[in-house]
Parts: C-alpha cells; sequence; structure tokens
C-alpha cells in the first residue's frame, strides 16, 4: 500500500462527515421522537409522504419526521426534504384506517396545507421519481424558493451557477405567475441571462446599479414617518429588461433588497409569497439552525488524534476494517433504500452488533504489513 493510501483514512473521515452534516443538517431542526401536529402549521421542517398509506391516484398527504419513523416503518415513503407551514397529516381523514401513533387528536384535514406531484414520488417538469433508476443523466436536483418542487438542473432553462448551494432558485413557471419577479431580477438576481441590447444601451448598468442599490439623499427616509419609495417602481422606470425564459437563481442576501413599501408587502401576500422578506424561511438558515442544535464541530476530534498517535501498521489494519465495514454499511443501507424503507435505529444497532460478533469470531485473524 503506498503512503499515499495510508494518509487517505483521514480524507475519508472528512468526507464522511461532511455528509453527515449535511443530513443531520436537514433533520436536526426537526423532532424525531414527537409528532408535529401540536405545533401547527410548522414554518419549516422535514417531511415524507407515504406511498403505502397514501398511494398515487388518493389525496395527497405528508408527515413530520417522528411519524416517518413510528408510524410508517416499511412503508414506500418518499422523502421530501423540507417544506414551509406544514401540519403533519399522519392519522387524519385522509390515512383510513392507520391512525398516528404518536398524537391521537387530529382534524380531518389540514386545510392550509399544499401539496404537489412531489407527495406521490414525482419531480421536476418531467415528473420522474428521484432517484430514477432509468435516468442515465449525472445530474443534480435544485429546489425552487416558491413551489418547492426540485427540479432537474437540465430542465431549468438556464445554466446553473456555480455555487448554486449558497443561492436560491425560482422555476420558470413560478416567475412567469409572479411578473413582477422578472423587475427584482433585472439587478438582484445572479447574472446568466443577457439583458435585451436596446435597453441596456439606454441604461448603463452603473446608472442602475445606483437606482437599485442604498437609498438617495431624494428618496424618503423612513424615519421621516412618509412611505417609503417603492423599489420595485423605480426598477420598472429605469425600462432594462432581462429575458423572461427559465429559471432564476439569486444570491444570498437578496430578500433584505426586496421592496417594503405598503404596495409590495400586499402584493407579495396576495401572491402567497409573503414569506421572501423573511430571511429566516431559507433552507440554508433553517439548516444552520439544525446544525447549532446538534451541537455538532467539536473543538477537539479524539478519533483523528489517535491516528496521529498509531504507528504504520497500526493505521493500516484500522483502514482495511474501516474500509470493510464501510463496504458492509452501504450495501446493508442500500437494501432498504431500494424498498423505501425507513433506517431506524434499532436496524443500525443490529448492524454493529453483528460487526461485533464477526469481530470476536475472527480475533485472531489480523492483517499484516508485508
Amino acid at each position: 500500500m503506498s503512503e499515499e493510501q495510508t494518509v487517505s483514512l483521514v480524507d475519508v473521515l472528512q468526507e464522511d462527515e461532511e455528509l453527515e452534516e449535511e443530513a443531520s443538517a436537514v433533520l436536526a431542526g426537526s423532532d424525531s421522537d414527537h409528532c408535529s401536529y401540536p405545533q401547527g402549521y410548522v414554518k419549516r421542517q422535514a417531511l415524507y409522504a407515504c406511498g403505502t398509506c397514501t398511494p398515487k391516484g388518493g389525496q395527497a398527504a405528508g408527515m413530520c419526521l417522528a411519524c416517518s419513523y413510528k408510524c410508517h416503518e416499511g412503508h414506500n415513503l418518499f422523502e421530501l426534504y423540507t417544506k414551509r407551514n406544514f401540519r403533519c397529516d399522519c392519522g387524519n381523514g385522509k390515512f383510513a384506517d392507520a391512525p398516528c401513533k404518536l398524537f391521537h387528536d387530529k382534524d380531518d384535514v389540514n386545510s392550509l396545507n399544499k401539496y404537489s406531484h412531489n407527495f406521490f414520488g414525482e419531480y421536476c417538469t418531467c415528473r420522474r421519481p428521484y432517484p430514477d433508476p432509468e435516468d442515465q443523466v449525472e445530474d443534480e436536483m435544485i429546489q425552487c424558493v416558491s413551489c418547492e418542487d426540485w427540479l432537474h438542473g437540465r430542465h431549468l432553462g438556464c445554466e446553473v451557477p456555480d455555487c448554486v448551494e449558497l443561492q436560491e432558485m425560482i422555476c420558470e413557471s413560478c416567475m412567469n405567475a409572479n411578473q413582477f419577479l422578472w423587475s427584482y431580477a433585472t439587478q438582484l438576481a445572479v447574472p446568466g441571462q443577457a439583458l435585451e441590447p436596446e435597453a441596456a444601451k439606454e441604461k448603463g448598468a452603473d446608472a442602475v446599479a445606483d437606482e437599485a442599490g442604498e437609498p438617495s439623499s431624494k428618496r424618503s427616509r423612513p424615519e421621516d414617518g412618509v412611505e417609503p419609495t417603492c423599489k420595485l417602481k423605480e426598477l420598472e422606470a429605469t425600462g432594462v429588461k432581462r429575458a423572461r425564459s427559465g429559471a432564476v437563481f439569486w444570491p444570498s442576501g437578496w430578500r433584505s433588497k426586496l421592496c417594503r413599501c405598503h404596495a409590495c408587502q400586499v402584493r407579495l401576500t396576495e401572491a402567497g409569497l409573503s414569506f421572501l422578506t423573511d430571511e429566516s424561511d431559507t433552507v440554508l438558515a433553517y439548516e444552520n439552525k439544525g446544525k447549532r442544535e446538534e451541537g455538532r464541530a467539536p473543538a477537539h476530534d479524539p478519533l483523528m488524534s489517535a491516528l496521529d498517535n498509531l504507528n504504520r501498521v497500526q493505521q493500516l489494519e484500522i483502514i482495511h476494517g474501516y474500509n470493510d465495514m464501510k463496504s458492509e454499511l452501504k450495501d446493508f443501507l442500500q437494501r432498504f433504500a431500494s424498498e423505501g424503507k425507513v433506517v431506524t435505529s434499532e436496524d443500525i444497532r443490529q448492524f454493529f452488533e453483528g460487526q461485533q460478533s464477526r469481530k470476536r469470531r475472527q480475533a485472531d485473524g489480523r492483517f499484516h504489513c508485508a
């Protein structure tokens, strides 16, 4: 084994830690033991749909993280990642003879919940499952901020920018349903679609940026007790246009630049987009909250320190053992994924008990460096 391979364990551990943190960021913000129904329409939470209890052709329904574990173990579940303002449906009138095991007194219907084809395991404009066993194209799925559907990058109608994980996306359908968003897109969105040539000649980029930026001395300030100038009208008055096609990506902090005047707040409310002025609504904010609650990222990693104190033979033994365990764990989890089952803490416990039993049986079969 080469020197490069002997130190690869650190890289593997770091990669696994990053993947674990990503999953933890989604799940840590939701309660895995108690149904979220008593909390009402939760601002944002991890959600699932059950293809076993609510199959395609029936009524769409969604459930919280705890109910996916406790009430639908072994069922065909669809992971919906996170959605906003949703109340757990588990055990309500949509589930016939399958009551919720965690909270019994539920209304038959949560009238304010919003549903889509995602709740039947279909995503994107192509309405395909994810993962899709028939799709041979490597492509990432990106969630729309507005409709919260997941779309393939190749079906967005635009180029996916770098650092997409730090940006928010609004799909073309949602942009066209709310035409005023195109006006914001001329200055606030991530560059990637050309402005119309004639409009760009009439207004230079610097001039437009000044009009869309901080208030000038001519504008009314909130502390003056006067209704602030509408930023949206100012953008529309510039005459600068953007090609109205394809999804639009927005950089971090773009929500804070939306107009807060009374007319615009009413417009957002009527369009069902009032959440856009709430920067804590973002998935990134939710994930950061989950990371804080999980209390991860210790200042001192005892595993890394232990590796530094081992000799070469001991490091090789650990690498072999770790790689074997990782391969077996991957195969073990793959069986659950292929059957659409949720992995419980009991499943994981049994897996590692099996590992320990095998290790005791093979106590004399150690690896040696040639």
